[in-house]
């Protein structure tokens, strides 16, 4: 007999963001892009066909695809005696970790959506994800790099009215006594009775961030159709298959490490996926060693580790096939020496959580992998590349990436105002990101119009930044500018005039301690650098003047 879950799927979350258009939506269908089935589905459907066939490994732990199947099911039926219901919003935040993708796919069965919070976020991002989809529960970790995930669920526990359970992966500390909080493991001795997948394939599945430009980042909605052909595609560009091995070594909420092609790709062709507990490079050398690990992805920050790893290391890569770089521009010459020094292929990449995903392709030419960020990876995919006008550049110009295509949504979560600056009336996505396209196609990163700084693959909005800052009892002004890094892409300096009368200016660590301290913000979002300034240069209609200080910097 079958259980149902209560309540069908609320409209709530999915009225909020907006549609594809019916005739598009219809073409997608039609030419087999959209596959009309839910991650609910899928996870049964790998269970049958892949059987006892190891699906993660998480330190010692293996777990198979009828296993992955069986606890997703445990753990929803957990999950709905706490009360959670089709529709609603759930908080996940957990390292890399079986709990990650078991809590993922049994929220899946309930139609329940999981909203995708980094490990790294803390009171103000963690705040704002709860308040702006109405959370009902919060899936989260105790000590975690240092740092104790309980305080912090407590204190959002406290002031999020929609926010009702915290679950705990973890000892529950000294907070065994509340009872909103609830020990993960207890989850799975709730049942496992069969749970009705009352979810539409058009309904949204997930939420992802985006990396904001001003304020809190924006909530992108991804739905079960969409998402799936870009797991298709993007692991069909890679070359997925049953042999292929994936080490998970990013933190597995981005969107690049989960499913471009990551984790979801390689199980919907029953490879394997190995968990990093740590990004290491020695830790993961022996992973790869020790479990035939035959790609991964990384990003720009960790390739001169990884480089120098390489040179001494005894660990065997020799199964190693695709090393993934992306989530920011890889330097063409660190490029070249991992095209040189390690016996894989390049893959890089351009991709982001509003949908666009491209690759180059693993038969490219040597120049092309070590100089382009590849080319979309579905022929339906709709690019242009305009000028400040909105016309098309010529080919080998720079201008603004803007796309349309089966798995770029048409507008972010609740967000009208955005949505009416960041899309076009047609439809078309407006990336901010400034590109060259070239005759073949690829795609060349030459920086971006947004005023964002992409730190390591993290993005930081500069005003918000600023923002708090300006709380700050020494500072009078601030501006936040990115300037290049070989090691991180970008790293944020901080332009500081402080109030008269100031005995000693604020340097790096008093910003970082207000920030994360008197603010809450994720630690990564602290300046990497802080210069003193006199007077903070305005232009002529009295407004900061960043143009000024990037001359400062470039002249520097």
């Amino acid at each position: 007999m079958t259980t149902s879950n209560l309540e069908t799927p609320t409209t709530s979350i999915r009225d909020r963001i907006p549609n594809w258009p019916a005739d598009y939506a219809e073409r997608y269908r039609e030419l087999g892009l959209w596959e009309g089935k839910t991650f609910g589905t899928r996870v049964d459907e790998w269970a049958a066909a892949y059987g006892d066939s190891t699906a993660i490994v998480d330190g010692e732990q293996r777990i198979s695809y009828r296993d992955l199947a069986n606890r997703a099911t445990l753990v929803a039926n957990g999950l709905r005696s706490l009360g959670i219901r089709a529709g609603d919003a759930v908080l996940l935040q957990l390292p890399n970790s079986a709990e990650f993708i078991v809590t993922w796919f049994a929220l899946q069965r309930l139609a329940a959506i999981p909203v995708h919070t980094q490990p790294g976020h803390r009171h103000a991002e963690v705040g704002h994800l709860a308040g702006a989809t109405g959370a009902v529960a919060y899936v989260t970790t105790g000590v975690f790099n240092r740092f104790d995930h309980r305080e912090l669920a407590r204190d959002i526990l406290d002031t999020s009215p929609s926010l009702r359970t915290v679950i705990v992966a973890g000892d529950l500390g000294d907070h065994g006594s509340d009872d909103r909080f609830v020990p993960y493991s207890t989850l799975s001795t709730a049942g496992d009775d069969p749970i009705e997948d009352v979810a539409k394939p058009s309904d949204i599945a997930l939420l992802l961030l985006s990396g904001g430009t001003t304020g809190m980042p924006k909530l992108i909605g991804r739905t079960h159709d969409d998402y799936q052909y870009n797991s298709r595609a993007a692991g069909e560009r890679s070359r997925l298959d049953k042999d292929s091995v994936y080490l998970a070594v990013l933190p597995i909420a981005f969107n690049y490490t989960w499913n471009c092609p990551g984790i979801l790709a390689t199980l919907r062709v029953g490879g394997k996926v190995v968990l990093a507990s740590h990004q290491d490079p020695a830790i993961c050398f022996e992973l790869i060693e020790r479990e035939r690990v035959t790609m991964t992805a990384i990003n720009p920050q960790l390739a001169p580790l990884w480089l120098d790893e390489r040179s001494w290391t005894s660990n065997d890569l020799s199964s190693l096939r695709i090393i993934e770089i992306g989530s920011a521009r890889l330097s063409d010459h660190e490029a070249r020496r991992i095209i040189d020094e390690f016996d894989a292929t390049l893959q890089q990449i351009l991709g982001m959580s509003e949908g666009l995903f491209c690759a180059t392709h693993l038969d490219d030419e040597p120049e092309l992998l070590a100089t382009t960020q590849g080319v979309p990876v579905s022929v339906y995919d709709e690019i242009r590349v305009v000028d400040t006008e909105g016309n098309e550049v010529p080919t080998g110009e720079v201008g603004e990436l803007t796309v349309r295509g089966p798995y770029t949504p048409r507008g972010y979560f609740d967000a009208e105002e955005h949505n009416r600056k960041s899309f076009t009336a047609d439809g078309f996505y407006c990336t901010g990101d400034l590109v060259r396209r070239l005759e073949s196609g690829h795609l060349i990163v030459s920086g971006r119009i947004k005023d964002q700084i992409n730190r390591g693959g993290e993005k930081i909005a500069a005003t918000e930044i600023e923002g708090a800052l300006l709380r700050h009892p020494k500072i009078r002004a601030v501006a936040l500018i990115g300037e290049p890094d070989e090691t991180l892409g970008e790293r944020s300096v901080a332009f500081v005039v402080v109030e008269s009368g100031t005995k000693s200016a604020p340097n790096r660590r008093d910003l970082a301690d207000f920030l994360g301290d008197e603010a809450g913000f994720a630690a990564y979002k602290a300046p990497d650098v802080v210069r003193i300034i006199d007077e903070m240069p305005l232009t002529p209609l009295g407004k900061m003047d960043k143009n000024a200080l990037r001359q400062q910097l470039a002249g520097a």
